[in-house]
């Protein structure tokens, strides 16, 4: 059963959000990918965000360029954790996302991570650390990836 929720405004999306999904499965994290726009399809958005905790979802990870309004919209229909992806798919080269993700209204927060596939792949390891809180395995899975990153592979 999934355990994330990955969701992006646009399929063309993916290429971006590639080395997060490898995170999520060099950790071990079970996730499913859905397509959802919040502007072209906000009942596929609602549906989403608001059955994800029935179908086992624990953390939500939302990616949008542009006016970037998919984490927000999946926050608003969840009390689960969700995690902005800003993407340069603009002019901008995804500041617009950035400002609106980070600048949600008080009571319905959305993390957000820097812009782009370093970001995506932040995402990854901020939904382990959470994820890592409940499950032994993603802990250790995580705390192996940083005693590599240290050079210490014990």
């Amino acid at each position: 059963m999934p355990l994330v929720g990955v969701v992006m405004g646009s399929k063309s999306d993916t290429e971006s959000l590639q080395p997060m999904l490898d995170t999520l499965k060099q950790m071990g994290i079970e996730y499913e990918v859905n397509v959802i726009s919040a502007h072209r399809t906000p009942e596929k958005a609602r549906k989403y965000g608001s059955s994800a905790r029935e179908r086992g979802i624990a953390v939500i990870i939302a990616a949008a360029g542009g006016a970037a309004h998919l984490p927000g919209v999946m926050a608003s229909w969840t009390t689960l954790p969700v995690i902005g992806v800003p993407l340069a798919s603009s002019d901008l080269k995804g500041v617009d996302a950035l400002y609106s993700i980070v600048q949600m209204p008080a009571g319905i927060p959305v993390a957000c991570v820097a812009i782009g596939s370093a970001g995506a792949k932040n995402a990854a390891f901020l939904a382990a650390e959470i994820l890592g809180l409940k499950h032994e395995s993603i802990r250790q899975a995580y705390d192996q990836y940083r005693r590599e990153l240290q050079g210490d592979s014990k």
